[in-house]
């Protein structure tokens, strides 16, 4: 074997997870290859996955309130847009008062594919194939003089971030951004405990194939030998750290050899690699951590049937 290529940061990031000497992860961002975000896709019609549905009820129901929040002539930008289904009623908002200009950022060329073909009879639409803040820099660069900037960050990813974790990139978005752009925030709310293992465990196992998918892409890309039929699908919910977590668990001890990653791993039976990490919010802690990466919070609109809100963070 030989080590990882210095540029082949899917490879450093699963040996340094692999190597954890206690819990083993995986950056849950390597879920969504083009199978990961097409199974996502499927997850968010499950009737036990209320997010996806309540995003869009807040989203149709506020888009024109959102926009009278907001100057006119604004860009849009969406961090992690995969085919851009929310966006839309956003979009449709926008061209009843401007042209819309929206450049969806994704690392999925099929989502982003799917993106501009679905959206583009609505507006120019730029996809951008890279990273959430590379992508971010770029728009910011590309506008001119003057022009405002609204950035979208929907669904629940900013809980897959340490809460310490979060303000820190909530902040790098900040840094990209002048006075009076924006950045509409989604955060899923604290709620019951059998609610959230419902909706991360589906029983239908779609959600079980999102998860183990993860450990496809690794043998598919990087020469791993899994069997993914030696790994089950496990959820937990810490109440007091408010975060549901998947797991994949070996169902019995192995050895698996990663070439690409320059790597062989043993799993004990039981043993868990932890691939998402989703932190669940209070309202108050949205504001706490807006003022704490630099914004002012303007607006939070509530979805009461799932416990979803969207925030509309302001730079002052």
């Amino acid at each position: 074997m030989h080590a990882p290529a210095p540029d082949n940061q899917f490879a450093l990031d699963v040996r340094a997870g692999l190597t954890q000497p206690e819990q083993k992860t995986l950056p849950c961002r390597y879920l969504y290859d083009d199978i990961g975000s097409t199974l996502f896709e499927a997850i968010t019609f499950l009737p036990e996955y209320g997010l996806t549905r309540a995003d869009t009820r807040i989203i149709e129901a506020h888009a024109d309130h959102l926009l009278d929040c907001l100057p006119p002539g604004l860009l849009i930008a969406e961090l992690g847009s995969g085919s851009g289904a929310k966006t839309r009623t956003i979009l449709q908002a926008v061209g009843q008062r401007q042209k819309a200009i929206y450049y969806p950022i994704d690392t999925s060329a099929a989502a982003l594919a799917r993106c501009a073909k679905e959206l583009s009879p609505l507006g120019t639409v730029v996809p951008l194939e890279m990273d959430y803040l590379d992508g971010l820099r770029a728009v910011a660069a590309a506008r001119a003089p003057g022009q405002r900037l609204l950035v979208l960050f929907l669904g629940s990813t900013i809980g897959n971030f340490e809460p310490g974790a979060a303000i820190d990139f909530v902040a790098s978005i900040r840094q990209e951004l002048a006075p009076r752009d924006a950045l509409l925030l989604g955060t899923d709310l604290v709620k019951p405990t059998a609610q959230l293992l419902d909706a991360y465990d589906d029983p239908t196992g779609v959600t079980a194939a999102f998860n183990l998918n993860l450990l496809g892409r690794i043998n598919r890309e990087l020469q791993g030998d899994f069997d993914l039929r030696q790994f089950a699908h496990v959820i937990r919910y810490h109440e007091e750290a408010q975060r549901i977590e998947m797991h994949l668990r070996s169902r019995v001890y192995q050895i698996v050899s990663i070439r690409r990653a320059d790597l062989i791993v043993d799993f004990g039976a039981g043993e868990t690699i932890c691939t998402e990490a989703c932190h669940k919010f209070y309202l108050e802690q949205v504001e706490t951590m807006a003022g704490a990466a630099g914004f002012r919070l303007e607006q939070q609109w509530v979805d009461e049937e799932w416990g979803f809100a969207e925030n509309l963070l302001i730079c002052p």
